[in-house]
């Protein structure tokens, strides 16, 4: 196990470096969003690779990274492509001044690339110990991420049809799943580790593995996720009002505002 770590380690390092090379040529740091998503596939390819034999549970997670991944880094790029750098890392750029450069490549780069080795966690014992057959777990963990994967593209795909109607310009978008939950897409991506996290519960000691959905939770409900996209709308009244009837996270029934 440890050397397979120390490989992704190493691979991803080496990966998320190329990512920053690319930024600094096109300018903008935001393309770590993109290099997000398939930085688990890399770390997944790499896992298969230096691991010895390929388990049926190890090609599964490896191949429910990849439809995840690919999915998540194609809706980044398409949702970027025509617009300026994306204001969270024009503000970073601005409030680093002089020291930009380096700190974009440890802070946003190199840390990004340590986040992945980490949530990947379940995957990585997957592919290394999962060479026992599949039972209850594997079934239950299956269906959570099914659910997980399914809130995050459907949410992600009601956001963009929406924004794309002019008429909906300047608006909250307040539709679809978005009546139940504030932000159905991190719903979603912190549901589908959890599941991973379960089928990993399947292979010799998967429960340590829970560091990996625990950060991803804490990223998303607490720093760089929902914190960070709602102080952008701190002071609009429509979205306020909005906040006030519509859960954060889980799914649940609108309530009627105070």
């Amino acid at each position: 196990m440890l050397s397979v770590l120390i490989s992704e380690t190493t691979v991803i390092m080496l990966y998320m470096a190329a990512w920053f090379l690319i930024a600094q040529y096109v300018k903008r740091n935001d393309v770590a969003d993109i290099a997000w998503g398939t930085g688990f596939i890399v770390t997944a390819i790499t896992a298969m690779l230096v691991s010895e034999g390929i388990a049926p549970r190890g090609v599964l997670a490896t191949i429910l990274i990849l439809i995840w991944g690919l999915r998540l880094a194609i809706h980044i790029s398409m949702r970027n492509r025509g617009k300026p750098e994306d204001r969270r890392y024009r503000k970073w750029r601005e409030e680093w001044g002089r020291h930009a450069v380096i700190r974009a490549f440890l802070q946003v780069f190199l840390f990004q690339g340590v986040l992945i080795i980490i949530i990947s966690l379940p995957v990585t014992f997957m592919i290394t110990w999962g060479q026992n057959s599949f039972g209850l777990f594997d079934v239950l963990g299956f269906c959570i991420w099914c659910v997980g994967f399914a809130f995050e593209a459907v949410g992600d795909y009601q956001l963009v049809k929406y924004k794309q109607n002019p008429e909906n310009r300047g608006k909250i978008m307040t539709q679809g799943l978005w009546t139940y939950t504030r932000h159905p897409n991190y719903f979603g991506e912190v549901t589908l580790w959890w599941g991973m996290y379960i089928i990993a519960l399947s292979v010799p000691q998967g429960w340590a593995t829970i560091l990996g959905p625990l950060t991803i939770t804490f990223l998303i409900l607490k720093v760089s996720g929902i914190p960070l996209l709602e102080e952008k709308y701190k002071n609009n009244p429509e979205f306020q009002s909005y906040k006030r009837r519509t859960s954060a996270f889980f799914p649940l029934p609108p309530g009627k505002e105070a």
